[in-house]
């Protein structure tokens, strides 16, 4: 873990509110660009779901088909709009791009070709496209092997804490009926005994990491790392980082861990910025920089001018 003061810097940066991005990207920089999560779309049956029995009379190529249809594919916004008939732009707004009527679930929407698309995934990158941005990040610093990565405290799961009951908990299948006897009195403990003295919980990162100073922001408090922004040029890099879910990977999961919220240099040449409640995320940096990720087809990104409003209702052009 690192001081927080070496974020004091880009504190100094951000506006009071949330009027513009700078709310939570910091002004002061050449040129701006705005990296789009991917969305994901599945093309859906145009007849009911088979049974069983359905499925099993079918030829394996049929049901292999079938079964395709349902798993949900990457989509970038570009596809999305022209399945909806709207138009991407740098200040574009997701349920804006869908056409998402008045109180309308702007999560899952289906397009007139009749293909579902769900929204992209908001505050997170995957490995492999903040591989992709890193690779330009280090081309465009002096310290390459030193700088700072930050994380949203808020994540379940990353810190541990005093409490009563885990943050999270971990399903475990077992046909051992006094295991299954004490899942169900643990599941009422929090109400059966309120009076118990709460204990720690561990979280991914450790007690120490988890009781230590914070890097606070407007509205967000972080938890602020030394890290090099080479490290994550390889998508393996959730195999190296001290926030790996190791917890995760003793029930089972595969390896992962918290892409993060704030990522810049030592010498301050850029910051990435993926903030918790954006759907996409923000570069800032030289404008060689920025041209050079907008370029990359591995990403879809485009330029931002500074001031930009990526706020809810933003979108002007899809209305």
């Amino acid at each position: 873990m690192s001081d927080p003061s070496a974020g004091a810097w880009l504190r100094a940066r951000l506006d009071a509110g949330y009027e513009t991005m700078h709310g939570v990207v910091p002004r002061g920089f050449p040129a701006y660009a705005r990296v789009f999560h991917p969305a994901f779309v599945r093309s859906l049956p145009d007849r009911g779901v088979p049974t069983s029995d359905e499925l099993m009379r079918m030829p394996e190529s049929e049901r292999q088909a079938l079964v395709d249809r349902f798993i949900d594919e990457p989509a970038s916004w570009a596809d999305t709009a022209a399945a909806f008939g709207t138009t991407l732009h740098p200040l574009a707004q997701w349920q804006r791009i869908v056409r998402t009527p008045v109180d309308g679930d702007w999560r899952t929407r289906i397009a007139p070709d009749g293909r579902e698309f769900t929204a992209p995934m908001e505050g997170e990158l995957e490995p492999e496209v903040l591989a992709a941005i890193a690779a330009h990040l280090v081309d465009h610093t002096q310290t390459p092997d030193t700088g700072f990565a930050a994380l949203w405290e808020g994540r379940g799961g990353l810190l541990g804490f005093f409490g009563i009951t885990p943050s999270r908990a971990f399903l475990t299948f077992t046909d051992d009926p006094n295991h299954q006897a004490m899942l169900d009195r643990s599941a009422h403990d929090p109400f059966n005994n309120v009076f118990r003295k709460p204990t720690w919980q561990e979280g991914i990162l450790s007690r120490e990491i988890s009781e230590g100073p914070r890097f606070s922001l407007p509205g967000r408090d972080h938890v602020l790392f030394s890290a090099a922004p080479r490290a994550f040029a390889d998508p393996d890099w959730v195999l190296r980082v001290p926030w790996r879910d190791r917890p995760g990977e003793e029930h089972g999961f595969p390896p992962a861990a918290q892409s993060p919220s704030l990522l810049w240099p030592e010498d301050h040449a850029w910051v990435l910025v993926t903030e918790v409640d954006f759907d996409s995320t923000i570069v800032a940096g030289s404008s060689e920089l920025i041209a050079a990720i907008c370029a990359d087809e591995r990403l879809e990104a485009l330029p931002l001018p500074e001031g930009a409003d990526l706020t809810w209702d933003a979108d002007a052009v899809n209305r």
